[in-house]
């Protein structure tokens, strides 16, 4: 793994995974730096994943689940990573289909982001559905908790302020929309 760094290239001497389960690894990396300084990097590495923001009646379908790491409830939008899905409008698709039962008949791409980019080898992709079609959820066991909802945009920025949602992928994905939305009233 190499990177951008004051004037040059970050390069790795070494790696060694230090601890690894399904769902991630942590790996200790041996740099260099640019100056001939030597560093290390413990780096999280976890699959992409998808952020869906289900939107329709002027809101937002909303999902909530307890947070382990956390340890509490929060609120955000549908997100997760499908392994043998087909690319991230597939994964996209699956994990909204999964969570809220909803299928949507169309998904735009908002953007790519960085998730964590000082501890996380990961990126996020940003879709809106559109053309919302209730189904079922089929949900996974870790998921068991998880209840949905919709709220208007004025809740949904209410609850942001109120730490109701404070899931930052979620909020960057909003940021993500709120650019969609002018770029399309500036056009």
């Amino acid at each position: 793994m190499a990177g951008d760094s004051a004037g040059g290239i970050v390069r790795q001497v070494s790696t060694k995974v230090v601890y690894a389960n399904p769902w991630l690894s942590v790996r200790e990396d041996a740099i260099e730096r640019p100056d001939g300084s030597r560093g290390m990097y413990g780096v999280v590495d976890k699959p992409d994943f998808a952020l869906v923001i289900p939107a329709e009646r002027d809101g937002f379908h909303l999902v909530q689940e307890y947070r382990y790491p956390v340890g509490r409830r929060t609120w955000g939008f549908p997100q997760g990573t499908v392994a043998g899905a087909t690319g991230p409008e597939g994964m996209a698709a699956t994990e909204l289909a999964e969570e809220t039962g909803l299928r949507a008949r169309e998904l735009v791409r908002l953007g790519t982001l960085d998730n964590a980019q000082g501890t996380l080898a990961q990126r996020f992709h940003v879709f809106l559905a559109t053309g919302l079609t209730p189904g079922p959820p089929d949900r996974e066991a870790g998921e068991q908790d998880m209840i949905q909802r919709h709220v208007s945009r004025a809740e949904f920025e209410a609850m942001v302020r109120g730490g109701e949602v404070a899931d930052a992928c979620s909020l960057a994905g909003y940021a993500l929309l709120l650019l969609h939305e002018a770029a399309g009233r500036a056009g």
